[in-house]
């Protein structure tokens, strides 16, 4: 097999080339389907024949084909993407490959995407960006799951170009039985799904049949060839024709006379002398300057990157959205969502993630899931979380109300990701679908008599007092202790304890994980009243979990959160089993304990440490009054 030679008018005429090549359209477009349908084969065979495989290149495809190849040492097309050592040495793909080619019609920019379900997350990645999409299928094992999964996923995900590639026809002797059979068992899905358009195409990807050209080896297929398809398919773009929206990704202020704001634009046309609308604020002005790197435009529209100047000194930061004035983005901070969970720890309702979306980040809760998507069936079954690769629709709270679009008519300002807030990994990924009702029912009722003037008739800083450690470490011990002492001073307090509140408030949740979550999220959200009403408000809670501790503090104002960490190792704590509780875990009789089946997560910056297995109860709550008095001095 000899190199292909770059096009003739590389040698000719450089010049006219790169004019040429600049004003080609761009397809991206990912390949996706089961393991070992031939993806990554497919896109080697396509950068091949596109001619972007040079002859130093080759030499090296030809010796790495030789070592690691799985074509007994011919050519092994997949090694042009498989690039990471371990995706080499099991013969997988693992993390998405970009590759970019380009024909005499059109450039591309191919997104090769994982078949193993353990990391459908990458397929989501590839896919968030795409035009269009080849769904592969290994004509001797026909429609699995994972091909349902990513064909649920690219029509989620707005991709309505789709070719249905069935590979590896040779191996089935190119029997039309068999790709028929396939065609209708995958249009039969696709109806469920709403993906009403497809292109099915026979090939074989290894030996190039049906890629550039009409293979004589299936007389009967009279489609097109899969890069004819590429090469003329329409892709609809609707942005440019709708309103102005601009994300603002960041404050350009380079010297003392120039302030802009720069971002790519989003959707619509923008011109000087438009008038615009900043969300959330509201604030409106007109624009004075487009300005790129060569000079000023009389217009820039969707997809551009620009700088826009404004006409009035406006409160403009990154993340905010610059939008036509007269038909701005809705603002809320409650939405219906589907979610793709990405991680191997499952979502839990009630958690605090980070949601990024377009250049801004909010803090979101996650109600419990509405149901989750069966893939196979479609079927919409109940669920209490999502674990890894499950789709489930779920309403989310934002800490604030943000500009938005849905993600059918928007992909930058209705597409989001989820991230852990303690870890900083990227644990889910979703689409808005609307606002609900009640972000725009309900307003804050605004009142004469504030915090501040609660706290002042008191005499005393309103603050919440939060008590964590293992059951049996003495936390309603030392909290009643403390509070009593703290009457005794004449201050204004009131004790939140878990046995108590489990006995109404919240008498409807057990012990798993997500209701544990639930637990301390109303706890918080009782404790602000509190503070608010200018009350010492004390929290005998195991709460195990960092992240809800954290919440509970970014509720506060800075000041008003004294964590306080009973420390007492398992073993003492064990020992103690006032109530019997340790015993029962252990025999099994109890499940989801701290401790000994659930996890504790200490502490890591508390204000107060006290160890009971040294310190009397009555000596630690004296340290933490002393405090707390210090505190308030």
């Amino acid at each position: 097999m000899s190199a292909y030679k770059p096009a003739d008018l590389i040698e000719t005429d450089i010049d006219a080339y790169l004019h040429q090549h600049q004003h080609k359209s761009l397809l991206r477009f990912i390949t996706c389907g089961s393991v070992d349908d031939g993806k990554s084969t497919l896109i080697g065979r396509l950068l091949y024949d596109s001619k972007m495989i040079f002859e130093d290149q080759l030499a090296a495809l030809e010796a790495d084909s030789k070592k690691v190849g799985t074509q007994g040492g011919a050519i092994d097309f997949a090694l042009l993407v498989d690039g990471l050592a371990a995706e080499r040495e099991q013969g997988i793909t693992i993390d998405v490959a970009y590759r970019f080619f380009a024909t005499d019609h059109r450039k591309f920019i191919v997104a090769d995407t994982p078949g193993h379900e353990q990391y459908t997350r990458n397929m989501v990645t590839g896919a968030s960006t795409a035009d269009a999409a080849v769904v592969l299928i290994d004509a001797r094992r026909g429609v699995l799951t994972q091909t349902r999964r990513h064909s649920y996923l690219v029509n989620l995900l707005g991709i309505r170009k789709v070719v249905l590639a069935v590979n590896k026809m040779d191996l089935v002797d190119w029997d039309q039985s068999i790709f028929d059979g396939i065609v209708a068992e995958y249009r039969d899905f696709a109806e469920l799904i709403g993906l009403r358009d497809f292109t099915a195409i026979p090939m074989s990807a290894l030996n190039g049949n049906n890629i550039t050209e009409h293979s004589d080896a299936a007389p009967w297929y009279d489609g097109p060839p899969l890069m004819r398809w590429l090469e003329t398919i329409e892709v609809e773009d609707a942005l440019p024709s709708q309103p102005f929206r601009m994300p603002v990704q960041w404050v350009n202020r380079p010297n003392l006379d120039f302030r802009g704001f720069s971002g790519q634009i989003a959707a619509g046309t923008v011109r000087p002398g438009d008038r615009i609308k900043v969300l959330p604020s509201g604030r409106e002005s007109h624009v004075a300057r487009i300005v790129v790197l060569p000079g000023d435009l009389d217009s820039a529209q969707a997809g551009q990157s620009v700088t826009i100047t404004l006409t009035d000194e406006v409160d403009v930061s990154r993340g905010d959205v610059l939008v036509s004035a007269d038909a701005p983005s809705p603002v809320a901070n409650q939405f219906e969502t589907t979610i793709v969970w990405m991680d191997d720890e499952p979502m839990l309702p009630g958690r605090p993630y980070l949601m990024k979306i377009g250049a801004q980040t909010a803090t979101a809760s996650i109600t419990e899931p509405k149901y989750r998507v069966q893939v196979n069936t479609l079927e919409h079954i109940a669920a209490k979380r999502l674990e890894l690769n499950e789709i489930g629709v779920c309403n989310i709270s934002l800490d604030r109300a943000i500009p938005f679009e849905a993600y059918a008519a928007n992909r930058d300002l209705g597409g989001f990701i989820l991230i852990d807030r303690l870890s900083n990994r990227t644990v889910g990924a979703g689409m808005l679908h609307f606002a609900l009702r009640r972000a725009d029912n309900i307003h804050w009722q605004a009142t004469d008599v504030h915090k501040e003037a609660r706290a002042l008739q008191k005499g005393q800083k309103g603050r919440v007092v939060w008590f964590t450690g293992l059951s049996g470490a003495g936390k309603s011990t030392i909290a009643n202790l403390v509070e009593k002492r703290l009457h005794a001073l004449g201050r204004h307090t009131y004790l939140l304890d878990g046995d108590n509140v489990r006995h109404g408030l919240n008498k409807d949740l057990g012990f798993t994980e997500e209701d544990r979550v639930e637990n301390i999220r109303r706890i918080a959200e009782v404790a602000k009243l509190m503070v608010d009403a200018g009350l010492i408000v004390l929290t005998a809670f195991i709460s195990p979990f960092r992240a809800e501790r954290r919440m509970a503090r970014e509720l506060m104002e800075d000041g008003e959160f004294v964590e306080v960490y009973v420390e007492t190792p398992l073993a003492v704590a064990e020992q103690r089993d006032v109530k019997g509780l340790y015993r029962k875990a252990r025999a099994g009789d109890l499940k989801n304990f701290t401790g000994i089946d659930s996890p504790y997560e200490a502490p890591e910056h508390a204000e107060i440490v006290v160890d009971t297995s040294s310190l009397s109860a009555v000596e630690a709550a004296e340290a933490i009054v002393a405090w707390l008095e210090n505190g308030e001095r």
